[in-house]
């Protein structure tokens, strides 16, 4: 069993990026080597072998292993069965006689873990690679059992300026943000993160048991790091404003004691439950997207996937005009959302070692492998490289331009970088996670309880 310490943390510290084209290359700490006195598996052996090859070496043993076969692969993204074509395609310009079949799997309501789970009990197992978001349970049912195994590209190492085998976490091909959007056809306005838990707001925002994810997002919020920036926005507050959540932050002081959080852990105890005993529950972030930007949505927010936008059809009542991105907003103060990875791993029994990790080396070191996923806004590669790339073909941070002019402002991408400092997003570490899912995640398990009741 691997020995595992996860962090997540952004090595945007370790290359300058335009905001544009900023690229979350991120280590969420999971060593990959196992100690000395732990075997590699056979999978685990090719992996390294793997790490020390060009993409277009991997392609050959591909090639040699997989030609006639058909490739199954996992993930909480549709968009993988997009992407294994071009890959295809990528393989038949080194030999043009090449031929692989493949189906792609996007399991729902959460099953990926046990499908996964179950899949790997087999000698060999049925799936080859996964694309897999929560790193929560990454950490704690797929990693620290031996189920999924990290594999990390010799071009991505190099492009972030790191080696293959000193990397320490998951690799992730992109992180994806979610952000706080408000209607603005009404007379409200939201310029602190405190003003969507203020008394009548009821945001419209994914149900936390419905996408794991959001509730990683509560999670992280009491770290210190992010706690700090809750403290802050809140001393930013008018005294009046201040006035009226202080009791509820009191009365988190000893809530946060007792589960063993920073100074500053009773601000974000406090926001976590004003907002889980406000929040609308919804299924799903595009019909949220699609209520936000219609005019007779007046006066309402919700925390959403930022690239929802890019499918809004203009009408005279429907317009991406219609919504602000709150982080945008010249006066903002505090969190802007979240941003959690989409990850990807070589199945440690799989049928297909070589072909997974040189599908994995091509979505995450080409720019048209990254492309199913890149040629949205709000999805950002993480392999600066690619990131820059994406960002010369869609010119996503213009994502708003008709015609030379920016005509829906909400849809100019500020990029990665830029979300990650000056939006003050959220960013999910699996370590963390899992080390509060307990702690934490039982009293917000309670909070869900009361509300509901």
């Amino acid at each position: 069993m691997k020995r595992t310490i996860a962090l997540l943390l952004s090595l945007c510290m370790v290359f300058a990026l335009t905001a544009c084209g900023g690229a979350p290359a991120t280590t969420s700490g999971s060593t990959n080597a196992k100690p000395d006195n732990q075997e590699l598996t056979e999978t685990q052996k090719i992996i390294q072998e793997a790490q020390t090859m060009t993409m277009e070496e991997l392609a050959k043993k591909a090639i040699e292993e997989s030609n006639g076969k058909t490739f199954y692969g996992v993930g909480n993204s549709s968009r993988g069965k997009s992407a294994l074509p071009k890959f295809i395609e990528y393989l038949q310009t080194i030999d043009p006689s090449y031929n692989m079949e493949f189906e792609w799997q996007q399991p729902k309501n959460n099953k990926i873990f046990d499908q996964l789970t179950a899949d790997s009990l087999k000698p060999t197992g049925t799936f080859a690679m996964t694309l897999i978001q929560d790193g929560n349970q990454i950490e704690s049912k797929m990693y620290q059992t031996g189920i999924l195994d990290t594999f990390v590209p010799k071009e991505w190492a190099e492009a972030n300026n790191i080696k293959a085998e000193e990397f320490k976490g998951f690799l992730p091909l992109q992180t994806l943000n979610k952000v706080f959007m408000y209607n603005n056809t009404g007379s409200k306005t939201y310029d602190n993160c405190w003003d969507f838990v203020a008394e009548g707001e009821h945001g419209l925002y994914m149900d936390i048991d419905s996408e794991i994810v959001g509730k990683n997002f509560l999670y992280m919020l009491t770290r210190d790091d992010y706690a700090l920036l809750l403290k802050t926005a809140f001393d930013a507050l008018p005294a009046e404003e201040q006035a009226y959540f202080q009791p509820v932050i009191d009365q988190m002081d000893s809530e946060a004691a007792d589960l063993g959080l920073g100074e500053n852990g009773k601000y974000a105890l406090a926001w976590i439950k004003l907002w889980v005993e406000s929040y609308n529950a919804q299924t799903d972030d595009g019909p949220i997207c699609t209520t936000l930007v219609d005019k007779s949505a007046k006066d309402q927010f919700g925390l959403l996937v930022y690239s929802k936008l890019r499918s809004v059809e203009e009408s005279d009542s429907v317009s991406v005009n219609n919504v602000n991105v709150a982080a945008y907003d010249d006066n903002y103060t505090g969190i802007g959302g979240y941003g959690y990875c989409h990850y990807l791993f070589v199945t440690d029994n799989t049928p297909l070692p070589w072909t997974a990790c040189a599908f994995i080396s091509y979505m995450t070191c080409t720019q048209e492998g990254f492309s199913a996923w890149g040629k949205d806004m709000g999805g950002y590669s993480s392999n600066p490289t690619v990131a820059q790339a994406t960002e010369a073909e869609y010119h996503h941070s213009e994502g708003g331009f008709v015609d030379g002019v920016s005509t829906y402002l909400a849809k100019n991408d500020r990029g990665y970088d830029w979300w990650t400092n000056d939006g003050q997003l959220v960013l999910e570490d699996p370590e963390y996670c899992a080390s509060v899912a307990f702690t934490v995640g039982s009293w917000i398990e309670m909070l869900t309880k009361y509300s509901a009741g």
